[in-house]
């Protein structure tokens, strides 16, 4: 175990940040989604009144139900972010001081089937948001969560950095450099960083790695079809075990997008206002097989996954990694949970709620989030 304590190099702790959350209005939009639910919890669990904005949940069974998020929620507004005049009509009611816009088609090959739907959802939506926020005229500080996969992938072995060109070969990669032109662009026009005492709304993008962790049942996800396989005791299907990328755990990438949000609202620092990329540290990105070797080693028993090939794959990129240098020595950001120690907690969840047998999952999930804010700030290893 190897632990780096609070305030080496001069750093402070990320996480004394997070006090600027209590008693302020929060809106999340994809709050019934993994990550939104999981945001939903700390944010409350930090004091914040919050406010939900999006479609019922998409499987059975899902994290926003087995959680009870619904319980802790100040306000819900079920609806499409493709709808703009009850977008505005959420942001009227919350009155937030910090939007948090997860709301999004997610998925790389349902975007192969759905192209124009997940150009509409991810693109059009995310205007719609910043319309209603430009329409009602209130300081906000606002978290855009777009996607590792903005980056053009040229195949490149080191990590993508916050100013490397933006692309995509899929139509939801595409969609997601899209809609970080499109922020770019009212960020420009309408919230200009030079003039943030005069409009008070400030807008950052913020692009994560690929999160795990417990209470997503997401289809065409790896986790979730490894969890429903082993569940079962059914050998997993793996159909692109050499592919590499940067996994962590949910609350790493939300940590980050938290971190940055109070530092926005304390500060009012023009250059938070831009681009940022969080993710592992370089020597936890690794390929699937390996992922699911430490995997299939957790859950125990005699799990194993195999490697299949699917007639007509659609194209997916075989690495992808990012820089975090920026979010660590702008933001004093770092992960806290190695890749083994992840894992660890993603299959102790699930055990739990198989466990448990449809007994509400947040305190557990509270405790998770408890242990994660505990005082071993820069704790990282296999033990964490």
């Amino acid at each position: 175990m190897r632990v780096r304590p609070d305030g080496e190099d001069g750093m402070r702790d990320s996480m004394t940040f997070l006090d600027s959350y209590k008693g302020k209005k929060v809106l999340i939009t994809g709050h019934t989604g993994f990550k939104g639910s999981w945001l939903s919890l700390w944010l409350w669990k930090l004091g914040s009144r919050v406010y939900g904005y999006s479609l019922p949940p998409d499987t059975t069974p899902n994290n926003y139900a087995v959680s009870s998020v619904r319980n802790i929620l100040s306000g819900v507004t079920i609806g499409d972010i493709s709808d703009k005049r009850l977008i505005y009509e959420a942001i009227k009611e919350a009155e937030p001081d910090f939007i948090f816009h997860l709301a999004a088609q997610p998925l790389v090959r349902v975007s192969y089937d759905h192209p124009i739907q997940t150009f509409q959802t991810n693109v059009i939506g995310t205007l719609n948001l910043l319309d209603a926020l430009r329409d009602h005229e209130r300081p906000c500080s606002v978290i855009m969560v777009t996607s590792d996969k903005c980056y053009e992938n040229s195949g490149q072995v080191f990590g993508y950095r916050e100013c490397d060109p933006l692309g995509g070969h899929d139509p939801y990669s595409a969609s997601k450099a899209a809609a970080e032109i499109a922020i770019a662009s009212y960020r420009r026009s309408f919230f200009p960083v030079d003039c943030i005492d005069e409009h008070g709304v400030q807008i950052a993008t913020v692009r994560a790695g690929n999160v795990i962790g417990g209470g997503d049942w997401g289809t065409d996800r790896i986790i979730p079809d490894t969890v429903r396989a082993l569940s079962m005791k059914k050998v997993v299907e793996v159909r692109n075990p050499h592919a590499i990328r940067p996994w962590q755990h949910v609350l790493e990438p939300l940590s980050g997008y938290l971190t940055l949000g109070a530092r926005m609202y304390e500060t009012r620092d023009p250059s938070l206002s831009s681009a940022w990329n969080f993710g592992p540290l370089s020597h936890d990105e690794c390929p699937v097989s390996e992922l699911m070797d430490l995997f299939c080693a957790e859950w125990g028993g005699n799990s194993s996954w195999k490697h299949v090939i699917p007639q007509n794959a659609p194209f997916e990129s075989s690495v992808l990694r990012l820089s975090i240098d920026k979010a660590i020595h702008q933001l004093q950001w770092r992960p806290r949970w190695s890749l083994q120690g992840a894992i660890r907690r993603t299959v102790g969840w699930y055990r739990e709620y198989y466990h448990r047998g449809g007994e509400s999952m947040q305190e557990y999930c509270l405790q998770e989030i408890e242990a994660y804010q505990g005082e071993n700030a820069f704790l990282h290893s296999s033990e964490d």
